[in-house]
């Protein structure tokens, strides 16, 4: 086999190995998949201004995210049902962020629960939460997370109702009958029944609350200490009523560009919630991530730090922990040497006068057809 060079490889190994119905689950995006192509093209819309002939013999990439020191920027984001990907699942990529340094987001819809990844040895992990119609199930959940170690939560709140990922539709896809959303599974709600579309996104409709609002975020704190992430804001208008229902932190997302097609990718929504924040809260970056260089410009561009969550999926599905390992590994050694080729020696280094992207430059007039 050839030698792994770059994240983006694991995902053609990945497609090779797993159930096609798997695969498509992981990689595929809602409807034209055109929020899932923008993700990644527009960090191409973002070019560098290197500053040469400074001192780049020790780079430090530390960094504290809500008071937690970590090796880099570089994090990993909530992905369900990890153990589709490889019978290690969650406790696979738990171990790998433990090893590298960094933090573990784990989905409430993991084939793993709370418990069993706090198990599997020390690490700082945030839980991401879907909040269902029976709050005692989420106040039971949260509680759960807490007791395990868990230091943060991450409020998905982009998900009313599940987006239309066709793959899905096509494959009737549903969790393969040896695996549960193991945290539910106490609850009668671990299994997902076949459906005539998306077993998904049947359940979704039947569990997910609708009515989810502000004043829910409000409600959370009433239940739990944790600080609360608000991850899927696009705009500035909602970063800034993020941060008045006394979010910790806003993780902009479009959930991997899974839920509404045509709207922007994250990296181009990123500026827009940053300048909304005002600093007042961390701003992280989810979404598109496949390179040291992709982590840079997220970061010039006022992001606290990023969360990659496809190539996480795809290294555990290619080569289980030691996968995940190397994808880390991989782009903290990219993003190392892009900060050392920029000019820049710590993260407070990086700056906007760092990049140009194209919506700096003058746009081109188009004079109207007569």
């Amino acid at each position: 086999m050839e030698e792994i060079t770059n994240v983006s490889e694991f995902e053609a190994i990945a497609k090779q190995k797993l159930p096609k119905m798997v695969f498509d689950y992981y990689a595929s995006g809602a409807e034209d998949q055109w929020t899932l192509r923008e993700n990644r093209y527009a960090f191409s819309r973002i070019l560098f201004r290197p500053r040469i002939l400074i001192d780049v013999s020790k780079i430090d990439m530390t960094t504290t995210v809500l008071g937690f020191k970590i090796s880099m920027p570089i994090m990993i984001a909530p992905t369900a049902m990890q153990k589709m990907a490889h019978p290690e699942g969650e406790y696979a990529t738990a171990r790998a962020a433990s090893a590298a340094g960094t933090i573990m987001t784990l989905s409430s819809w993991a084939t793993s629960s709370v418990e069993e990844v706090a198990s599997t040895g020390p690490g700082i992990r945030f839980f991401q939460l879907y909040v269902y119609k029976d709050r005692n199930v989420v106040a039971q959940l949260v509680r759960r997370a807490e007791r395990a170690g868990f230091k943060a939560i991450a409020l998905t709140v982009d998900t009313p109702r599940l987006g239309r990922r066709e793959a899905d539709i096509k494959n009737r896809f549903t969790l393969p009958p040896f695996l549960t959303l193991k945290n539910f599974e106490g609850l009668d709600l671990g299994k997902m029944n076949e459906a005539d579309d998306s077993g998904l996104a049947s359940y979704v409709a039947g569990q997910i609350d609708r009515t989810l609002s502000w004043k829910d975020i409000k409600w959370l704190q009433t239940i739990t200490k944790l600080p609360i992430l608000v991850k899927g804001v696009l705009t500035a208008e909602d970063a800034r009523l993020s941060i008045q229902a006394g979010a910790a932190g806003i993780i902009v997302s479009n959930h991997g560009a899974r839920q509404l097609d045509y709207v922007p990718a994250t990296i181009m929504a990123l500026e827009e919630v940053v300048k909304a924040s005002q600093g007042r809260v961390p701003v992280f970056l989810d979404g598109g991530v496949r390179r040291g260089t992709d982590v840079f410009k997220a970061l010039a561009l006022g992001a606290s730090g990023i969360f990659i969550g496809r190539p996480v999926v795809f290294s555990l599905a290619a080569e289980g922990e030691a996968g995940v390992r190397k994808a880390l590994q991989m782009l903290h050694d990219e993003f190392e040497l892009t900060m050392a080729l920029s000019g820049c020696r710590s993260l407070k280094e990086i700056t906007r006068d760092h990049i140009v992207t194209d919506w700096d430059l003058p746009q081109p007039r188009i004079a109207p057809r007569l």
